[in-house]
């Protein structure tokens, strides 16, 4: 039977919102939390990749699993195979990346993710939501992602471009992505070995080194969005949702 990994990429620098990961929600780190979400899912092992002492420290405490990386990658991605390479683990025909920063997410949509990879065979894929206040468009603060049809419950479907800022007038089958990404072995291998594309870098966004070396990303319909917590107000947002959970 194929097996499924999820690791959790993070670390402490970050811009707007410093020391993230460690933050408390309900009196625990927000990477506890997003780790044990991963659990909750019931997919395969996890684990945290960080290259911070601090995060390798707590997730031990919450008796989860870690593994300490180099400084050295660009983006999660790039951590998350650093991380398989040291990992090792035999068998493993599935990856998938999970941001540290959607402390919310319902596991369920990570067996839906695992599932639609499975079921189509795909190479790579991630998931979206509808977009229910048309300022989510024009928001730079939440990625978008177009697709070549409609999302459906049941449709797996090929990702035309990923944005911040929309300047497409045509703004049909555009929808909020979610920070989630599941890969074959095979196909996170060949991601690493693409040089960093112009898109990627201009946008800050990993998945573009993929589209500009027009290699597809498959594309779900979650069935929740979780909140992304990228600076203090969301953080605060988030905290009030799950104080009594």
């Amino acid at each position: 039977m194929s097996k499924t990994l999820i690791i959790i990429p993070s670390r402490l620098k970050a811009t707007r919102l410093p020391g993230k990961p460690l933050k408390l929600i309900n009196n625990i780190p927000m990477i506890v939390q997003v780790y044990n979400r991963a659990v909750e899912s019931k997919v395969g092992e996890v684990y945290v990749a960080t290259p911070d002492k601090e995060i390798d420290n707590v997730i031990k405490k919450a008796h989860g699993n870690s593994v300490i990386t180099t400084n050295n990658p660009l983006t999660g991605t790039d951590r998350v195979w650093e991380a398989c390479k040291k990992l090792d683990i035999k068998g493993v025909d599935f990856i998938i990346n999970l941001q540290g920063d959607s402390p919310n997410l319902n596991p369920k949509i990570i067996a839906q993710l695992d599932n639609l990879m499975r079921k189509t065979n795909s190479e790579i894929g991630t998931l979206a939501a509808k977009i229910i206040d048309d300022k989510e468009i024009v928001d730079p603060n939440i990625v978008k992602v177009k697709t070549s049809k409609p999302l459906n419950d049941n449709n797996f479907v090929r990702s035309e471009n990923f944005f911040r800022t929309n300047e497409i007038k045509n703004i049909s089958n555009i929808y909020h992505h979610i920070g989630l990404y599941s890969f074959t072995h095979s196909a996170l291998n060949g991601y690493i070995n693409l040089s960093r594309s112009e898109n990627e870098k201009i946008r800050s966004l990993e998945q573009m080194r993929l589209l500009d070396n027009n290699i597809n990303i498959n594309c779900g319909l979650a069935s929740s969005l979780p909140l992304s917590v990228d600076a203090p107000n969301e953080l605060e947002k988030i905290r009030k949702i799950m104080e009594y959970k």
